[in-house]
């Protein structure tokens, strides 16, 4: 009982704002400065406040038992929509939005088929497919690494992206993967990812595609330390050790985030690289990497995937990374 009122509080001291209706958003493990995909939730957040000047809601998770305790206490407090980050919030909002049928729900990353969610996903598979290409191009050993995050068909989706993508580029290549864990903790363990990456740069790897949440700092420092080349993920990582930075695939959870809390619309938003959710972010942290072969060839590719002409197999639809 006690334990229950300690986790009230903090949920209330999380929500100080007034009653009326306003978005709330409730982030997944790994916390808001994530440097990855909460962030950019975070950042399409803080975008739709100054474009507003309103106030929103937001909550981050200490532990998955307070997912649904969050999501219904934004509800009580009027909140609409209430936004969940990551797929891992799908069932806390299938039930809390049951309970609330007059407020809207959002969940990012996952279906749930209710009257009032509107269900965002991403073709990740189509921006990693770009990056495979570049990955391919720029390596000198001809093997590229991958590190994911938690063990789940959504990082097998990335994985696969990528895989095929390599291979468009370089029908020979080869590809080595690994995932941090099966756990939510996979997501914040650099550590575990940083020797990962460097267990693949010991076999003669020299770019790493990291989608693994928190837990890919450590794969960019493990490249940056070897001389090698990373690849960020869902948000533009660039910046983060330019010169070892190949380039990162942006996950648009900023803009999904932004759209839903101007208007939620029930039903399934799909963001794909025709819709401007996904792609392969190229500045100035990462120009002097990015050779003109390389860049018309992903300008060629992205355009034909656009046009139906490449068709990128989604590993979560087929259950396989095979035709």
């Amino acid at each position: 009982m006690f334990r229950r009122l300690i986790i009230a509080a903090a949920l209330s001291a999380g929500l100080s704002a007034s009653a009326w209706a306003q978005p709330a958003l409730v982030y997944d493990m790994g916390g808001k400065f994530d440097k990855s995909f909460n962030e950019a939730a975070y950042r399409g957040a803080e975008r739709w406040k100054k474009d507003t000047g309103k106030p929103y809601l937001d909550f981050e998770i200490a532990n998955e038992a307070q997912r649904e305790q969050a999501m219904r206490r934004m509800a009580e407090r009027g909140a609409s929509p209430v936004i969940g980050i990551g797929f891992s919030q799908g069932s806390s909002i299938e039930k809390v939005a049951k309970q609330f049928p007059k407020q809207q729900f959002v969940i990012i990353d996952s279906v749930v088929k209710q009257p009032n969610v509107e269900s965002i996903v991403f073709k990740e598979h189509e921006g990693s497919f770009l990056a495979g290409i570049m990955a391919a191009m720029a390596s000198k050993t001809g093997k590229l690494g991958f590190v994911g995050g938690m063990d789940i068909p959504l990082i097998r989706k990335f994985q696969c992206g990528y895989e095929q993508g390599a291979r468009y580029a370089n029908p020979k290549i080869e590809l080595t993967g690994a995932m941090t864990g099966t756990t939510p903790a996979a997501w914040s363990d650099p550590s575990r990812a940083g020797e990962l990456a460097k267990a693949q740069f010991a076999k003669g790897v020299d770019v790493i595609f990291a989608a693994a949440g928190g837990s890919s700092v450590g794969v960019f420092q493990a490249a940056k330390d070897g001389g090698k080349l990373a690849i960020g993920v869902d948000s533009n990582q660039n910046h983060l050790h330019p010169g070892t930075m190949l380039t990162s695939m942006v996950k648009r959870v900023d803009v999904a985030v932004y759209n839903a809390a101007n208007k939620s619309t029930p039903g399934m938003t799909v963001l794909g690289l025709k819709e401007g959710g996904v792609d392969v972010a190229i500045d100035e942290d990462n120009a002097k990497l990015v050779t003109a072969a390389m860049k018309a060839k992903v300008d060629a590719a992205r355009a034909d995937i656009i046009a139906g002409k490449i068709k990128v197999i989604d590993y979560m639809a087929a259950n396989s990374c095979t035709p």
